[in-house]
């Protein structure tokens, strides 16, 4: 089915009408159905470079389907898999096997991140190889949730991506500086009794692997960057023309550690929630390009791994629905980002970073039709019935948030209409004809 999209908000801010037909924009004046955008913001569809699927081995929590309708609910239309499923992603197999899983289920394009190290064990290098030349085609390793503390470790893991233009993605946390840490080192921590997580922990290993990343030439991104300090690490490797990226995640732009006083365990994470003058520096950095994409570091919890003590409770939280109104609240309604920046560090640059195709030039014709059609002006209270995944372990039910997603377009066909996901089956259908047009084209 051909689409018709009339009076549409470009990133650019300019109004425009464009056409999809067989998975591209195109010059086409008509369609088989038409789309009403006025008053709505067209943004190329988001790409999230950081997220938990769950799938497989943890599928009371998420699975390839229930995430990646979680996130077209968002506006994505790709998603990258971290890799602490289990069997963990650390094999060609496993790797096909979740990119498989997503193609089929067709709400989102799922691209999985290889484990950097067996078993996410930190001892031994995975078949990284394997992986990069699997069907997958794997360039984002990580062991998000643990830190590659080896340094020589870290240096090999550099050196074999650099050989075929991958990235080492490090969940930079020195493990003996946080043992048994539950939140942020300060003063709040100090009150509540808490063990902290100090921001050393972050900044000393990021400070490493720049100048393991400059030593051996090779790419490094630093997921989830929690604290001022970082941003000053980050800031100055850059200007050494160092290749490092970093992200910032939704919930590290918005939320702080006074939210632990309430000892509610939907604010526990890993990376802990940060200090206001954190969550300050982190906003004007994605500003400056210091920082360079939002991804949400979705994780998924069941029920019981929440509704616990504090100590006891697991960290993380679910993201994907609530990325983009978070957004909207913690820097573009602020005036930090405009709607051209927010297709920038959300859609294109986590695509180039994980040398995904198709997001270079957005709504020109020719280009693969990933959009999203977001009203902005809209404002409503996030709820359980806002989500889309398996679990509801988010911070922000009951909290009034900022814009609406209306409609997601994947590979041409929509994922999300009118405010809602569309029905599995239709989607799925959807999918394998765009597959057999995108062979035979």
């Amino acid at each position: 089915m051909s689409i018709r999209i009339i009076n549409a908000t470009l990133p650019s801010g300019k109004r425009a009408d464009f056409t999809i037909d067989r998975g591209v924009f195109t010059d086409a004046s008509s369609a088989d159905r038409t789309i009403d955008a006025s008053g709505l913001q067209a943004l190329p569809g988001l790409v999230d470079l950081h997220a938990h699927l769950r799938e497989p081995g943890f599928e009371q929590s998420e699975t390839v389907l229930s995430g990646s309708r979680a996130a077209a609910m968002g506006g994505f239309t790709a998603v990258f898999a971290m890799a602490n499923t289990m069997p963990v992603q650390d094999t060609a197999g496993v790797v096909e096997q979740v990119q498989s899983l997503g193609d089929t289920h067709g709400f989102a394009t799922v691209r999985p991140i290889g484990a950097v190290t067996e078993g996410l064990g930190g001892t031994k290098l995975s078949e990284i190889g394997a992986m990069a030349n699997s069907r997958a085609r794997v360039r984002v390793f990580s062991d998000d949730g643990k830190c590659v503390h080896n340094a020589l470790l870290m240096r090999r893991a550099l050196e074999y991506v650099k050989t075929f233009d991958g990235v080492v993605a490090q969940h930079a946390q020195e493990p003996t500086l946080t043992v048994d840490a539950q939140m942020n080192e300060g003063a709040v921590s100090s009150e509540l009794g808490l063990a902290g997580w100090p921001a050393v922990a972050e900044e000393s290993i990021i400070a490493r692997d720049v100048l393991l990343a400059e030593h051996v030439g090779a790419r490094l991104h630093i997921c989830h960057l929690s604290t001022a300090g970082s941003v000053d690490v980050i800031r100055w490797a850059k200007a050494r023309g160092i290749a490092v990226t970093a992200e910032v995640t939704p919930h590290h732009l918005l939320l702080t550690d006074e939210l632990v006083r309430g000892y509610d365990a939907r604010f526990k994470v890993n990376p802990p929630l940060r200090r206001d003058e954190d969550v300050r520096a982190l906003r004007a950095a994605l500003a400056d390009g210091t920082i360079d994409i939002v991804a949400t570091d979705h994780a998924p919890h069941p029920p019981e791994a929440k509704e616990c003590s504090w100590a006891e409770a697991a960290f993380g939280m679910v993201g994907l629905e609530s990325a983009l109104n978070v957004v909207q609240e913690a820097v573009v309604d602020t005036g930090h980002l405009t709607w051209a920046d927010v297709a920038r560090v959300f859609s294109q640059t986590p695509a180039h970073i994980g040398r995904l195709n198709g997001y270079d030039a957005p709504f020109t014709p020719g280009s693969a039709a990933n959009l999203v059609l977001i009203d902005p002006s809209a404002r409503s209270t996030f709820s359980t019935e806002s989500l889309r995944g398996k679990s509801t372990n988010s911070p922000y039910l009951g909290r009034s948030l900022p814009g609406r997603v209306m409609n997601t377009i994947h590979n041409g066909y929509e994922t999300v209409r009118d405010g809602d996901v569309v029905d599995s089956d239709e989607v799925a259908h959807s999918a394998r004809l765009a597959a057999g047009e995108s062979h035979h084209a």
